[in-house]
C-alpha cells in the first residue's frame, strides 16, 4: 500500500474532469486528477490511501468523483475535513473517507495501517493518528461495497427449496 498526497481543497472537476464525464468510469479513471498528480492514474493501485488536505471533494456533487477513486481501487481517502455532499457519495459507492486532523503528519509514499472501526491510523515509527469516528452503519455500507449492494443483500429474499 502506498500513500498518495494531495493538496488542500481537491475538487470534484479534478477528480473526475468534465471533458471525461460523458464516457464511463474506465476512460474517466485514466484522468482522475491528472492536474494535480499526472501520474496518479497510471500509478495507483489496489489499496493505496489517498491523503489530502482540509476540504477534499468541494464542487459538484457528481458521484462519479467518489466512483472512480473505488474503480482505481483506492482503500481510503483520509483528510482533516471532506464537502457534506462527497462524503455522503463517497460511502454510497463503498469508498471510505476517514477524518484525521493530522493527516498532515502523513508523508508521501508511506506505509501505514488504519483501523477505521478503532480510529487510529498507525505511522511507521510507531506513532498514532486518531480518527474522527464514523457511525456503525457507513462502516458497514462500505464492507458490502455501498449502499445499492446493501440494500440488495438486506432485501434479497431466500429462495424456496423445491
Amino acid at each position: 500500500m502506498r500513500t498518495w498526497r494531495l493538496p488542500a481543497e481537491v475538487d470534484t472537476d479534478q477528480l473526475a474532469p468534465g471533458h471525461a464525464m460523458k464516457h464511463g468510469l474506465e476512460v474517466i479513471a485514466r484522468h482522475c486528477l491528472e492536474i494535480v498528480r499526472p501520474e496518479f492514474a497510471a500509478g495507483v493501485r489496489p489499496g493505496d490511501v489517498v491523503v489530502a488536505g482540509p476540504g477534499f471533494g468541494i464542487g459538484s456533487s457528481r458521484e462519479q468523483a467518489a466512483s472512480v477513486l473505488v474503480h482505481l481501487g483506492v482503500a481510503a481517502v483520509i483528510a482533516p475535513s471532506f464537502s457534506g455532499l462527497y462524503f455522503r457519495n463517497a460511502f454510497n459507492v463503498g469508498l471510505l473517507l476517514l477524518t484525521c486532523e493530522q493527516a498532515d503528519r502523513i508523508a508521501d509514499g508511506s506505509a501505514l495501517r488504519f483501523d477505521a472501526r478503532a480510529g487510529r491510523i498507525d505511522l511507521p515509527g510507531g506513532d498514532v493518528l486518531p480518527l474522527a469516528p464514523i457511525p456503525g452503519f457507513l462502516l458497514d455500507m462500505v464492507e458490502a461495497g455501498g449502499l445499492l449492494p446493501q440494500l440488495k443483500k438486506r432485501f434479497q429474499t431466500p429462495q424456496e427449496s423445491p
